[in-house]
């Protein structure tokens, strides 16, 4: 009887070691083939080409592989929800931005939780929105925009690429810190908008820098603000919301890289110190600083420093959005 007991202690425990065994050397032997990111835009975009600058660099120091997928619809909600549906074996990673893993939680009814049911692997990049006008209108900087607006109010047009969006967020802020107020004109997109400020159809704009940068050169709009606290690489002669007189209001679009939850933390760390050295990499900074992107500070491409930060920018926008009623069924 004891030796039948010592056997079933042994064979108890050889057991529980099998069933430990494949999770903890998959995580060890990681990654042992191609990882897909996806991306919740359309090819082309800021984000799809972000995560295609990336790819080159991670790909190298993970040893594999790394495919871009493009899979969108719905604000971004359509790529996401199969990266949260996808094993947690670090080999389907989601790329995405305030948009996506943060503002469709305030716009859509979602089938998941955003911050619980993914894993924050580092903040990429971002880019700073840029404030900008018509060349027709008379306000040549940010306090004689701020008094026309208040001369005027309700009158002033602003275009946005849809309700919901990072801009029409960043002007609903605006107004409720200036006492402002003026009308949301949506387009399919930011281009048409930005053509019709070109033509003086609409009076203003708060969008991602990118979209406004060629413009601005070449005088065709004007450029009145950086809601931000350092001026854009792109155009260093634009004043920051602080330098012009409006001291904290700020707004960016920023980029992260995520994976399913349950994903274990040395694959998490794993994929984290291949991200951080590609953003470390001049190259790569570069690249970003032509596309209008800043690298993100080194402390938020931490995990644990971004899943905080996501969270806090949740709780920033989610109150914005329902006091707004901003809603998509």
């Amino acid at each position: 009887m004891r030796l039948a007991r010592r056997n079933f202690i042994h064979l108890a425990a050889g057991a529980m070691a099998a069933a430990n065994y494949p999770r903890s050397a998959f995580a060890l032997d990681y990654p042992t083939r191609p990882i897909t990111i996806v991306c919740p835009f359309a090819a082309g975009g800021a984000t799809d080409v972000l995560a295609r600058v990336l790819a080159d660099p991670m790909s190298k120091s993970l040893g594999q592989t790394i495919i871009v997928e493009n899979v969108t619809g719905a604000a971004g909600s359509i790529g996401v929800t199969r990266v949260v549906r996808s094993p947690a074996d670090g080999c389907t990673l989601s790329i995405g931005t305030l948009t996506t893993h943060v503002l469709i939680g305030g716009l859509y009814k979602l089938d998941f939780d955003l911050l619980a049911d993914l894993t924050p692997i580092a903040e990429l990049a971002y880019e700073p929105l840029l404030i900008c006008v018509k060349n027709s209108l008379p306000a040549k900087n940010l306090q004689e925009l701020i008094a026309w607006l208040k001369a005027n109010p309700g009158k002033a047009s602003v275009g946005i690429p849809g309700a919901g969006s990072t801009g029409n967020l960043a002007g609903i802020s605006f107004q409720n810190v200036t006492g402002t107020t003026f009308q949301f004109v949506p387009y399919r997109g930011d281009a048409p908008a930005v053509q019709d400020m070109m033509a003086g159809q609409i009076d203003m704009m708060i969008e991602p820098s990118s979209n406004f940068t060629a413009q601005v050169q070449a005088g065709t709009i004007r450029a009145i603000a950086v809601p931000a606290k350092t001026r854009l690489f792109s155009l260093p002669d634009v004043p920051t919301t602080d330098e012009a007189g409006l001291p904290g209001y700020y707004a960016s679009i920023w980029f992260g890289l995520w994976a399913p939850k349950n994903t274990p933390k040395d694959i998490i760390a794993k994929l984290n110190s291949a991200a951080v050295a590609a953003l470390a990499d001049e190259n790569v900074k570069a690249r970003l600083n032509k596309l209008g992107q800043q690298v993100a500070a080194r402390e938020l491409q931490d995990p644990a420093a971004f899943a905080a930060f996501q969270k806090a920018e949740a709780d920033k926008w989610w109150p914005i959005m329902k006091a707004a009623n901003l809603k998509v069924e």
